[in-house]
């Protein structure tokens, strides 16, 4: 057998990986398992999106090879989305980058600004690629913690008191993913003071602004975030676009230059049909969100009542599309909770351990489930 590569010591395969293969197993022998751990939308994009799609298969050259920049339409959109929706105005020239999905985004923009060695800022708890790529870079994981008691964000006054001196990157993610939390103006006014201080490039993971979210927020909307901040966000949440694979990054252009230079060694362009259903989705309408958050706003409902069953609390104020939830004080630990309900009850929910640390005592459901699977769920009990 071949050896492997020494970057891949540093890293584990990615959880949900490896757990679903056992979940599969068990539904392979006949158990009725209904899956929670998941937030991989079940809806359908809109008609006008798979529409757009189907008309674009015949168009001349929808085969071909495409920009590494994606259509200039589609960059166009992405401008025009963000000016209306986040009040944020980017050159759809050279401040926005379609990407094929927001997680190839993560590794980009760490092969566009780490070197071995360099250290990079990670929310504990926080979504698990932004420490495996920092790892399979060979850049430095520091996490800083995210505790209930603060409401998920960072204690900037502490963090300025370590030695930051090697620190390249910060990774947040507002609205939060796993907790839900959300981010104030404010509090992302004294992120953005706090990356300047330590010249440092802040980059927000924002693919759940449009779920439940009354105020969507970009932080690029704070004046002069895009010299010191990239953002990234996606359609996949917003738009039931997950298989899609449709991303984007906005900031500077001489970030978003940057890791041009390494997307255009690394992939061909962007499906034109795609780009094409990208653009559509783009400029749906309000009744778009609106239906979204009815949906979900009712399997919400349904989720608390579960999590109230298993003597659990949660926050009614978060966004996003999971419940993040406490367990009852002497619980197991989240790993072996999840593990009895999934052999006792037929139930996967994600363990919040996955996420960090600071994980422990939680569990995460997720919304994107239909109604009668959460109704089963809580009749099982």
């Amino acid at each position: 057998m071949m050896k492997t590569a020494d970057r891949l010591k540093s890293v584990q395969e990615y959880y949900f990986s490896k757990k679903l293969r056992e979940v599969r197993g068990l539904i392979a022998e006949g158990k009725p398992i209904i899956n929670m751990g998941i937030g991989s939308p079940d809806l359908a994009p809109s008609d006008i999106v798979l529409e757009t799609l189907k008309n674009a298969l015949t168009d001349s050259g929808a085969s071909q090879y495409q920009s590494y920049q994606g259509l200039p339409e589609l960059r166009e959109a992405i401008a025009s989305f963000y000016e209306s929706k986040f009040g944020v105005v980017a050159n759809p020239v050279n401040e926005i980058l379609p990407l094929m999905g927001s997680k190839e985004g993560i590794m980009h923009i760490s092969m566009a600004f780490l070197n071995g060695g360099d250290e990079v800022l990670l929310p504990n708890p926080g979504y698990p690629t932004y420490a495996s790529v920092t790892k399979l870079v060979e850049a430095v994981p520091r996490t800083y913690d995210l505790k209930a008691e603060n409401d998920w964000f960072p204690n900037l006054e502490a963090l300025s008191q370590q030695d930051l001196s090697k620190v390249k990157l910060m990774w947040v993610s507002y609205p939060h993913m796993p907790t839900g939390a959300t981010a104030s103006k404010e509090q992302l006014a004294r992120l953005l003071a706090f990356a300047k201080a330590h010249n440092i490039l802040l980059i927000n993971d924002n693919p759940y602004s449009f779920v439940l979210s009354k105020s969507p927020t970009s932080i690029l909307g704070i004046e002069g975030a895009k010299d010191h901040c990239l953002e990234l966000n996606s359609l996949s949440k917003t738009f039931n676009m997950a298989g899609w694979r449709v991303g984007m990054l906005l900031g500077n252009k001489e970030n978003i230059n940057a890791v041009l230079k390494v997307k255009s060694n690394m992939d061909s362009g962007m499906f034109y049909g795609i780009q094409k259903g990208a653009i559509a989705a783009l400029q749906s309408g309000t009744d778009w969100f609106l239906s979204l958050d009815e949906i979900y706003n009712r399997r919400r409902k349904l989720l608390f009542e579960l999590v109230e069953k298993l003597g659990a609390t949660y926050d009614s104020n978060a966004v996003g599309m999971f419940v993040w939830a406490k367990l009852p004080k002497g619980s197991k630990s989240s790993e072996a909770y999840i593990d009895n309900l999934l052999h006792t009850k037929d139930i996967f929910i994600a363990p919040g351990t996955i996420f960090g640390s600071n994980g422990e005592g939680y569990i995460r459901f997720s919304l994107c489930v239909k109604e009668e699977k959460i109704k089963e769920a809580i009749d099982r009990f």
